[in-house]
C-alpha cells in the first residue's frame, strides 16, 4: 500500500492529557479541528493518569513477586481503555476514528518485558484505515514479540510507539502533547527564571532528556534523529506552538556560536554503587559492567580511584528503578573478583549542562565548577562528553545547583 500524498501528522497524548472524560473530549475536540484542517491523523494515546500505578498496585497486592510476562499483559490495558474512549469521543463529533492496539498493528518488539524495544511494524495496519478515511487512535507504549507475548516499552514509551509510527508512515511531523507548554531551559517547578525554547537540536535533546528532562524519552528522540522526522511538543491546554526538536535546532552557525549553553537537566532517581578496594587486574571492570549490561540496566558515571598497592574503589550510578536489580548483581560479581563488599548511597542527584556551543567554547566546565563552589555545592563526580558535562551532588542541593548554573549562563535573559 502506498504512502499518503497529503499532510499525515501523528499526534501523542499523554496520561495527564486523557486524565478523565473531560480531558479525553477536550482531546477529540482539538483533533477533530486537526482533521477538519484536511491533515489525515494517527493519535496514539498513553494511560489515564494513574491508570499505570493503579495496575501495578493490583499487581501487587495478588502477588509479591509478578511475573514481567502477566505485569506486561496488565499494564497494556491502561492504553486500550484510552484508545477505545477516544475514538468514541471522535465519533461523538461526527469524526470517523478506529483505535488500534499494538498487536492489531503488529508493533513488533524484541522480548525484555518492561523495556522492550520495537524492531517493526506493519505500515498497511495503519494505512488502511487512513486511507479509508479514519482517524486512526493507536495504543502506545506496547507492542508483542516474536512469540505472540505483549511487550510493554518502558516508561514514556507512548512517545517511542508515535516516533516509531511517524518513521515508518513518513509522517510531515510528530506532535507530543503534554501538560507543558515545550522544552524549558530548566525544570520549571523548581527554576522560577526557566524559559521555554522555541526550536533545540536532536543532540540537544537527547542529552537532556538522558540526564532526566521528563519532556521527551530519550529514545524517542534517537528514534527521530536516526529518521529525521522533527518533533514539536506541546501543550494540550493552550495554543502555544511549543517546542520543535530537529536536526538544525534553528541554529545557525552564529546561534551555536552565541548559544553556548542551552539547558541545565537533574534527576534525582540516581544512586550511586561504589565497590571497595577491587583487585587492580585486566578485565575486572568488564565483568561488572558486562552483567549489567545483559539485564538491560543502564549505567551512567563511572569513577575509578587510582590503584594503590594493587586495589582501587570503583563507582557509577544507576536509575533508581534499577536499584534492586543493580545491588543482586553487584554483590554477586563483588564474591566473584574479591571485593571488600560495596556501599549504596541514595541521596545524590546528577545536574547537568548541554549545549552545542559548547564544543566551540573552552571554559565552561570550569564555570561551571566555580558556580557550583559559590554555591557551597560539593562535586561527587563528573562526566563530560562535547555538549554536555555532568555532575553528581547531593540530592538535597539539587535546586540550589539548578537554579544557580541556570543564571550563571544567563539561560533566563531571552535573547
Amino acid at each position: 500500500m502506498g504512502i499518503l500524498k497529503m499532510t499525515l501528522l501523528v499526534q501523542k497524548y499523554g496520561g495527564s492529557s486523557v486524565g478523565s472524560a473531560e480531558k479525553i473530549a477536550h482531546v477529540a475536540d482539538r483533533v477533530a479541528s486537526s482533521a477538519a484542517n484536511g491533515a489525515r491523523l494517527v493519535v496514539v494515546v498513553s494511560a489515564m493518569q494513574g491508570e499505570t500505578d493503579r495496575l501495578l498496585g493490583l499487581a501487587s497486592a495478588v502477588s509479591t513477586r509478578p511475573t514481567p510476562r502477566e505485569v506486561d499483559q496488565l499494564l497494556s490495558t491502561g492504553e486500550q481503555v484510552s484508545a477505545a474512549l477516544l475514538a468514541m469521543a471522535l465519533h461523538q463529533r461526527g469524526v470517523s476514528a478506529r483505535s488500534l492496539t499494538g498487536v492489531q498493528m503488529k508493533i513488533r518488539t524484541d522480548g525484555a518485558f518492561s523495556r522492550a524495544r520495537i524492531l517493526g511494524l506493519d505500515r498497511d495496519a495503519v494505512l488502511g484505515p487512513l486511507h479509508d478515511g479514519d482517524v486512526v487512535v493507536a495504543t502506545g507504549f506496547q507492542g508483542t514479540d516474536e512469540a505472540g507475548n505483549v511487550t510493554t516499552l518502558g516508561r514514556g514509551g507512548s512517545d517511542t510507539s508515535a516516533v516509531a509510527l511517524a518513521a515508518a508512515l513518513r509522517a510531515d511531523e510528530c506532535e507530543i502533547y503534554t501538560d507543558v507548554e515545550g522544552v524549558f531551559t530548566a525544570d520549571p517547578r523548581i527554576c522560577p527564571q526557566a524559559r521555554k525554547i522555541d526550536e533545540i537540536s536532536f543532540d540537544e535533546m537527547m542529552e537532556l532528556a538522558s540526564q532526566g528532562a521528563k519532556v521527551l524519552q530519550i529514545r524517542s528522540v534517537e528514534l527521530a534523529m536516526n529518521h529525521d522526522i522533527p518533533i514539536r511538543v506541546r501543550s494540550t491546554f493552550s495554543d502555544d506552538p511549543g517546542t520543535l526538536v530537529s536536526t538544525s535546532g534553528g541554529a545557525d552557525d552564529a546561534d551555536i556560536e552565541r548559544l553556548v549553553v542551552r539547558g541545565i537537566s537533574h534527576n534525582t532517581d540516581e544512586i550511586k554503587i561504589t565497590l571497595r578496594h577491587v583487585p587492580d587486574h585486566p578485565g575486572i571492570a568488564a565483568k561488572l559492567f558486562t552483567r549489567l549490561a545483559k539485564s538491560r540496566i543502564n549505567v551512567d558515571v563511572i569513577v575509578q580511584n587510582t590503584s594503590l598497592q594493587g586495589f582501587t574503589d570503583l563507582s557509577f550510578t544507576v536509575g533508581g528503578t534499577d536499584r534492586d536489580a543493580a545491588e543482586e548483581i553487584v554483590s554477586q560479581t563483588a564474591v566473584t573478583i574479591d571485593a571488600n563488599g560495596y556501599e549504596i548511597d541514595d541521596s545524590i542527584a546528577k545536574v547537568s549542562i548541554v549545549g552545542v556551543g559548547m564544543r566551540a567554547h573552552a571554559g565552561v566546565a570550569a564555570k561551571m565548577f566555580e558556580t557550583l563552589h559559590q554555591a557551597g555545592i560539593n562535586i561527587q563526580m563528573i562526566t563530560t562528553s562535547e555538549i554536555k558535562v555532568t555532575v553528581v551532588v547531593q540530592r538535597d542541593k539539587t535546586t540550589t545547583a539548578v537554579n544557580a548554573l541556570h543564571e550563571a549562563f544567563d539561560l533566563g535573559i531571552s535573547s
